[in-house]
């Protein structure tokens, strides 16, 4: 089965200083994406060591803006939307790593100031144990339900981006548009009464360890629960439709290590690096054929037909608008 692929976070942290053949990745937090693999990979593949990094894309641009005229990261991993605004705004150089050709239009920037390395696709990552014998939620209008109180979990939508993922996922699914978030500002307000817990970064352990029985999340953090970890777990794809979203990294502008930072992105797109992505159920950015035995882990063909693509630079315009709306009238 063949899929055309695409597709992140602890609050700031102290980066310590790099050596000459280290980076340093704003955001590659290891229980995020299987990031940990990765970067053990790159330092094993390239000899580039690359720390660890529990930012979330909103705590990514912040700190590339706030080190602007001397910056401390080498490269940026973040949602497509946070991308797109680090390049308007200078904050990212260009580079098109090998196999940068290979990504198809709309998934990167011409000029290779940000690039897609993979895609996810939105729904609900699901502790079924953790429901105490109630129905697993199949569509967005049930987690609104008095059973699924205090259940219900999503990243805070106005700094995480798989957060706002989630809104605009909702937002299509209510009805809205790009331009219109008036369904999603409803939802969260009907989601309120449920009192929903609101994390700011990634929350793969909590879900595990039941404290957060259902969470709006990526399909690959679903997947890798459902086949890595002791319990009962699954992936729903709403039955009114999401949204399918790709992850991106770029290139900071002024970089202290440039050459360790290029060869640490033509590693994430070379074969090798994309297929790490697949052993953690991410649908890399360059087209492949998913391996027969991820491929059968997946949901059917016929649920992802309900996840669509949207306008990306329409996304990343509405995401600040949106996130003023969702501060002010539902947190």
């Amino acid at each position: 089965m063949k899929h055309i692929v695409l597709a992140a976070l602890a609050a700031t942290a102290i980066v310590t200083p790099a050596t000459a053949e280290d980076a340093i990745c704003y955001n590659c937090p290891p229980q995020w994406a299987d990031w940990g693999s990765m970067l053990k990979a790159i330092e094993d593949k390239t000899g580039v060591k690359m720390p660890q990094d529990n930012k979330n894309s909103g705590q990514t641009y912040a700190q590339l803006v706030a080190e602007k005229d001397n910056p401390v990261a080498d490269v940026a991993y973040y949602g497509v939307t946070t991308g797109i605004k680090a390049a308007k705004e200078g904050l990212v150089q260009a580079y098109k790593p090998k196999g940068f050709d290979e990504i198809p239009e709309g998934l990167k920037d011409p000029e290779g100031k940000w690039f897609a390395v993979h895609y996810g696709t939105i729904g609900f990552f699901v502790n079924v144990d953790a429901l105490d014998g109630k129905p697993v939620p199949q569509c967005f209008a049930d987690l609104t339900k008095p059973d699924y109180k205090g259940m219900v979990g999503y990243l805070d939508p106005s700094s995480a981006f798989v957060g706002y993922a989630g809104a605009v996922a909702v937002n299509l699914a209510k009805g809205g548009d790009l331009t219109n978030f008036d369904p999603a500002i409803s939802y969260f307000k009907d989601l309120a009464k449920n009192d929903p817990i609101v994390p700011k970064q990634t929350s793969f352990a909590r879900v595990v360890s039941g404290e957060i029985p259902i969470l709006f999340d990526y399909d690959f953090n679903a997947y890798r629960a459902k086949y890595e970890e002791d319990g009962n777990f699954e992936f729903v794809l709403p039955c009114e439709g999401s949204v399918r979203v790709p992850y991106v990294m770029s290139m900071v502008a002024n970089d202290p290590h440039p050459e360790a930072a290029k060869k640490a992105l033509d590693f994430i797109l070379s074969d090798e690096g994309q297929a790490i992505w697949t052993n953690a159920y991410l649908q890399p950015s360059r087209p492949v054929e998913l391996p027969e035995e991820i491929a059968a882990k997946f949901l059917p063909a016929s649920d992802y037909a309900r996840a669509k693509a949207v306008d990306y630079a329409e996304m990343e315009k509405a995401q600040g608008p949106f996130g003023e709306r969702y501060l002010s009238e539902v947190k």
